[in-house]
C-alpha cells in the first residue's frame, strides 16, 4: 500500500495516469484537489509528503501548512505561482522541468507572428461574421523576409525560436541581460539592448522568465518606441506586458497589432477591454501543449518529486542551496 501521498493542485490535461504510475514506483498515491484554492490546499497539504503545481498559486500559507512536506514540484518552467522564497526558508526544495516544450512554444509563436503578418485574424473575422470575400477586409500586409524578429529572453526556448525563423528569412536579434553579446551571437541572434530592441523590431516575441526585474517591462514608454507597422507577441508570462498600456498601444495604433498566450489573470473576462479589439489575438496558455510535450512533462515533473520521495537527487531544483542542508545529506 502506498505510504506517501502528493497533492496535485490542478492539470489541465485529460489524465493523471503518467504521473500516478511514476510516483507509484516509490510507494506514493496522488490526492488530487477539486478547485485548487487556497483554503482546500490548506486543508490538503496536511496529510502531504510532495506537491505537484500546474498554474494554482502555492502561497507560503500552503507550504508552511505541510507539516511532512518534503517538496514541491512544478509542471513546468516558471516558478512564479509558488512561494519558492518561504519553500527555501523552511529547506524545502522546489523542482521544475526547464526544458520539455520548446519546439511547442516556438512553434506556437511562429504561428501568431505569421497570422498576425497575415492577417489571418482579421479575414477570418470578415468571413465568418460579415460574409465579406474582399481584400478590404484587412490591413496592409508585407512580407516577412527580411524583416526584424526581436526575442526578448533568449534562453532555450527564445534560441529554438530563432533557427525556426531564420529559415523564414527573418533577421533576428535578441536581448537578455543574463548573456554576454559573445554567447547571444553564437546561438543565433545579434545581440542588442533593450531600447534597440523595442525600437528595431518589426515583431518583438517574449520569452522571458516573470520576476520583479520583468514585471510590466513592456510598458507605455517602450510600445511608444516601437514601430506603427509592429506586432507584441507574448508566450511566456502575463505579467511582463502592462495591459493597459498594450490596450491603449492596440487602439491609438501605435502597434499594429499583438498575440497573448498568457494574461493577468489567466483567464480574461469575456468584457474585457483587449478582447474587444479586432488586431489582439487571444489563446488559452496553450503555447506549451502538444501531446508529445504533455506525457513529457508529466513523467518529468513526477519524477522529480519521486527522486525526493526516494532519497535520490531530482533533474532540476531551481533553489539547489536547500540540498546542501544536513536533512538533505541522504540524498544520492
Amino acid at each position: 500500500m502506498p505510504d506517501k501521498t502528493v497533492l496535485v493542485t490542478d492539470y489541465t490535461w485529460s489524465s493523471t495516469d503518467p504521473e500516478a504510475a511514476v510516483l507509484a514506483e516509490v510507494g506514493a498515491k496522488l490526492a488530487i484537489a477539486r478547485e485548487g484554492t487556497e483554503e482546500e490546499l490548506l486543508a490538503l497539504v496536511r496529510d502531504a509528503d510532495a506537491i505537484l503545481t500546474c498554474f494554482a498559486l502555492v502561497p507560503a500559507s500552503v507550504i508552511r501548512a505541510g507539516e511532512k512536506l518534503q517538496v514541491v514540484g512544478r509542471y513546468g518552467i516558471g516558478v512564479d505561482n509558488i512561494a519558492v522564497a518561504e519553500a527555501t526558508r523552511l529547506g524545502i526544495p522546489v523542482t521544475n522541468v526547464p526544458a520539455y516544450c520548446l519546439d511547442e512554444v516556438a512553434e506556437h509563436a511562429l504561428a501568431l507572428l505569421l497570422a498576425l503578418a497575415r492577417k489571418i485574424n482579421i479575414y477570418d473575422r470578415a468571413v465568418h461574421h460579415d460574409n465579406n470575400w474582399t481584400l478590404q477586409s484587412g490591413m496592409p500586409m508585407y512580407r516577412i523576409r527580411g524583416r526584424t524578429l526581436g526575442i526578448l529572453g533568449f534562453g532555450k526556448i527564445g534560441q529554438t525560436l530563432a533557427q525556426k525563423a531564420r529559415g523564414l528569412g527573418l533577421r533576428v536579434i535578441a536581448c537578455d541581460p543574463t548573456m554576454d553579446p559573445v554567447s547571444v551571437w553564437q546561438r543565433g541572434a545579434e545581440p542588442v539592448v533593450l531600447d534597440d530592441l523595442f525600437a528595431e523590431s518589426d515583431f518583438l516575441s517574449i520569452h522571458a522568465p516573470s520576476t520583479p526585474e520583468t514585471h510590466q517591462l513592456v510598458n507605455a514608454a517602450r510600445l511608444r518606441r516601437m514601430k506603427p507597422a509592429a506586432f507584441v507577441i507574448n508566450t511566456a508570462r502575463g505579467a511582463i506586458v502592462d495591459q493597459e498600456a498594450l490596450f491603449t498601444a492596440l487602439r491609438e495604433g501605435w502597434i499594429a497589432g499583438a498575440a497573448l498566450d498568457v494574461c493577468v489573470p489567466e483567464r480574461l473576462p469575456a468584457d474585457h477591454p483587449l478582447l474587444t479589439l479586432p488586431n489582439l489575438i487571444a489563446t488559452p496558455h496553450v503555447a506549451f501543449y502538444s501531446e508529445e510535450s504533455v506525457l513529457e512533462l508529466e513523467v518529468k515533473a513526477a519524477r522529480n518529486v519521486a527522486a525526493i520521495l526516494s532519497g535520490r537527487r531530482p533533474e532540476s531544483v531551481v533553489n539547489p542551496e536547500v540540498l546542501d542542508l544536513p536533512r538533505w545529506a541522504h540524498l544520492r
